[in-house]
This record gives C-alpha cells, structure tokens and sequence, in this order.
C-alpha cells in the first residue's frame, strides 16, 4: 500500500462546526472514529489536524485540536491558528511552547479575518516560527464563506511576506485556488514557499469530473513551470474534499510517479519533520 501524509485535515466533533455543512455534502460522518477509519483503510500514516471554523468569526480552540490528536494514537500532529490580536498571538506562541513536541506547524486565516499577511500583529509569531522551524500555512484563495475576504487571501499578498522572512517556511493553502498560475510563480521564486492541493474539490455537480481534469491540468502546469514537484504538498481539507476525490486528483496529475510520491508524502514529511 502506498504511503501517504495528509497535510490539511479538519475535525471538531461539535454541532457548532461551519464545516458540517460540506460533511453533509460529501455523505460524512465527520468523527474522529471516520476519521481514523478512513486514514487506516488508504494507508494514510499520518495526518495534520487545523481548527474549523466555528458559526460566527470564532475557531475551534486550539486546545482542543491538540486533545483531539492525543486520542488519534499518534496519527495526528496540531496545527496552531494563530488569530490577528496581541492576545491570541501570545496564547499561540505559549501553547507551542508547552507542546513543542506536537505542535508541527501554524496557521493565518487570510481573508477570514480583518488582517493582512504583513500586519504588524504577527510579527512576534513570525519571530517565533522562524527560532524554531515551524512552517506557516496561510489560507489562500477561494473562501468557504461569501463573506470572504479575496484581496486579503490572493496569494500574491504572501510575495513580501516571502522576501522579508527567507528563513520562514510558507505553505500556501488550497493552492491559491483559482490563482493556479501565480501560486506556482511563487513556488518558483522562493526557496521558502510551499502550496498544498487540499480543499480543491468540493461536492458532485454536473462538471465535476471536467472540474477535476481542470484541477489536475492546472496543478501539472504548475509542477512544470516550478520545474519539479519538491514544493508540492497533498492534503485533503477534510471534510471539504472527500480522501478518495482528493487522492484521485493526484492519480490524474501528469507527473511521473517519484513525483506523485513527493506530494503523496515525502514533501510534508521533510517539510513537517514527520
């Protein structure tokens, strides 16, 4: 069976979660007990849990993620969000701290807050990801929600970012969906930037199969103007992407298979120090 590392999973368990509405959509469970079914039945060795969107502008605590993944046996490492205010930037770089041997990453929601990638509110959290090697995933592109943000989540936003802090590991969401194009220029341009293929696929409307050829086309594209697929992470953006679509869009990747094996699971496990 083929190795594999989710990058980008969701969970709460609670009935206030945004993103039960996509679970239902997929035909979803959306348990931790699915969950781990899910990730032992396709060989999913492990997994990097995020907090979901809760109603309202709230998050699940991050707390709560890092319980989550201590009943997941080791399957699952936290990822910190890290909110735009001095009081959710202090509590995220003190829960890191105390769980420096969980915690494997950090997260901004761009353009679901009302906070830019370069608002000084982050800085002392950039300071700190940067001392210990802790990559920063950024929400790009598309947003779950009509309220959305878009200017603040265009990947583009992340190039100073990127030029300012060289030694920070950066990993674009969802690609930068729909800007394909200039997420992969990034890729290009920066030794620190990353973008992973998670939450691309959503639902089975009548375009769904020519959707998912666009997607794969789209991210082939964009392997081949970066050169290689080092940059490349997979995630599924669970339960916005079904396991099974979001591992079919990297079977229709035209790139050969040591590059499918990159993103399937050798990217995130150097990336993440899995």
């Amino acid at each position: 069976m083929q190795k594999i590392i989710d990058a980008h999973i969701h969970l709460s368990q609670r009935r206030d979660d945004a993103l039960i509405r996509f679970a239902r959509m997929n035909s979803l469970r959306y348990t931790l007990d699915e969950l781990m079914g899910t990730m032992q039945r396709l060989g999913i060795e492990h997994g990097l849990l995020l907090s979901p969107p809760m109603q309202g502008a709230s998050i699940l605590p991050n707390d709560e993620i890092i319980r989550l993944c201590r009943r997941s046996g080791g399957k699952l490492a936290p990822v910190i969000t890290v909110e735009p205010t001095a009081r959710e930037v202090r509590a995220a770089i003190k829960l890191a701290e105390e769980n420096k041997r969980e915690v494997r990453a950090f997260k901004v929601r761009l353009g679901y807050v009302k906070a830019s990638v370069e608002s000084p509110v982050f800085s002392g959290f950039y300071d700190y990801a940067e001392s210990q090697r802790l990559p920063v995933l950024f929400h790009t592109g598309d947003t779950a929600f009509s309220t959305g943000d878009l200017v603040r989540a265009h990947p583009l936003t992340l190039d100073g970012l990127a030029n300012k802090r060289e030694e920070m590991t950066i990993i674009l969401c969802h690609f930068g969906n729909p800007w394909f194009e200039d997420t992969a220029e990034l890729i290009y341009k920066h030794p620190n930037v990353y973008a992973d293929i998670s939450g691309l696929t959503t639902g089975q409307g009548v375009y769904a199969e020519k959707y998912s050829e666009w997607l794969a086309r789209k991210i082939s594209e964009a392997i081949y103007f970066a050169g290689n697929a080092e940059k490349v992470i997979f995630g599924t953006d669970y339960p916005v992407t079904r396991h099974s679509d979001a591992l079919a869009l990297v079977k229709k990747l035209d790139v050969d298979e040591r590059d499918k094996e990159k993103i399937l699971w050798q990217n995130a496990q150097r990336v993440f120090s899995l």
